[in-house]
């Protein structure tokens, strides 16, 4: 667990820290000036920065065989977590996705990103002789089809989509065979064009109502102007800040995204940082988010083994996905959903389960020279 002389100190990826600082960083910055009288959610991002960064010290030291060899014990804790959702969690919103653990509401689905990679990447290292097989698509889709279901009935949709392109990503890059995968595009590609016909109808029953709204709304805004009212809100926010942004020029006093935006701390801080620090500002936070992929991405390259390559693929898919959905929701080319944006938005669960997968990912670099079966 702790044999520190396996590991090449040498290949420790401060850079990848301290890009990880200066998002969260920034996300607290961005916090602090939408944080309204009385509310110290500020207060609670830095104590998560804080801690979040002792968690990553700590399981980047932690080899990842180790933890993935309790992927069991993973596995039925997550599904435990989700289960006690359903069962005594608290709701907000209209959604029931947290549990109440004394200093702050847990939301299992953000912890259960990172567990399910860990599982996956176990699942198809002990696969890898038969990649050429059905059985290598349907056991481990089973076993993720569970915790996304119970997610799902969270009314979480769009956790639930971050676990299906996790999935899909991780079995594109555990080399599942070309003759299974050309088949399933085959099939799937048309299947999901009259899916989304399917959803648009009124007879439709897989959305909620209001999951319907929100699709029908990027399609026809003209007609649910009730549902782009936040979306068309936060572009007219972004755009204010126009090309350095109203911090610069007008000063703190001018930010009013907390007034106009809702949810603006956390699901729609990137209409604060739009706001306030203008395109420039907006884009540099975009580079930053991708040299941090880019770097998730080159530890799987040189990782030392299957696994290794795996849970960093499966990490940088992660952020990937929420990265591209979130912005594309503040900017209404998506429809909207309660998806954070990694380190920047308010939430200490997602923030926890963000440094955890930065920490295992750097625990991945150290073992870069040793190589394994």
């Amino acid at each position: 667990m702790f044999n520190f002389k396996q590991y090449n100190f040498k290949n420790y990826n401060i850079s990848l820290i301290i890009l990880v600082l200066l998002q969260t960083s920034i996300g607290a910055f961005l916090i602090r000036l939408v944080q309204r009288e009385g509310e110290t959610i500020f207060a609670k991002q830095i104590f998560g920065i804080i801690a979040g960064l002792l968690i990553v010290a700590f399981v980047s030291v932690i080899d990842y065989h180790f933890i993935c060899e309790l992927y069991i014990l993973m596995y039925i804790f997550n599904l435990g977590l989700l289960i006690a959702v359903k069962l005594v969690g608290i709701e907000y919103y209209g959604a029931q996705r947290w549990l109440d653990v004394g200093f702050f509401n847990l939301q299992p689905s953000e912890l259960s990103k990172v567990i399910m990679i860990l599982v996956l990447a176990k699942l198809f290292t002990m696969l890898k002789e038969k990649m050429n097989n059905i059985i290598a698509l349907i056991i481990p889709g089973v076993i993720m089809a569970v915790p996304t279901y119970l997610i799902l009935i969270q009314t979480d949709l769009s956790s639930s989509m971050v676990l299906m392109f996790i999935f899909g990503m991780m079995v594109f890059a555990a080399g599942l065979s070309y003759k299974i995968i050309l088949p399933i595009l085959l099939v799937g590609i048309p299947l999901a064009l009259g899916m989304f016909w399917y959803v648009q109808q009124d007879f439709q029953v897989i959305l909620e109502p209001y999951q319907q709204e929100r699709l029908l709304s990027i399609l026809n805004p003209e007609e649910y102007a009730d549902t782009m009212y936040q979306q068309e809100n936060s572009i007219q926010v972004i755009g204010s800040g126009r090309l350095s942004g109203k911090l610069l020029t007008e000063g703190v006093d001018a930010i009013q995204s907390d007034t106009f935006v809702p949810i603006s701390e956390s699901d729609f801080i990137f209409s604060v940082a739009g706001e306030a620090l203008g395109f420039i500002g907006s884009c540099v936070i975009i580079l930053i988010y991708c040299i941090i992929i880019f770097k998730i991405l080159k530890i799987a390259k040189n990782a030392s083994d299957r696994m290794g390559m795996l849970i960093a693929t499966g990490t940088a898919s992660m952020f990937m996905f929420q990265v591209f959905v979130n912005i594309g929701v503040a900017t209404a080319i998506l429809p909207n959903t309660g998806l954070p944006l990694p380190f920047l938005s308010y939430g200490l669960s997602s923030l926890m389960s963000s440094m955890i997968a930065i920490g295992i990912v750097l625990n991945i670099s150290l073992h870069q020279k040793i190589k394994r079966g």
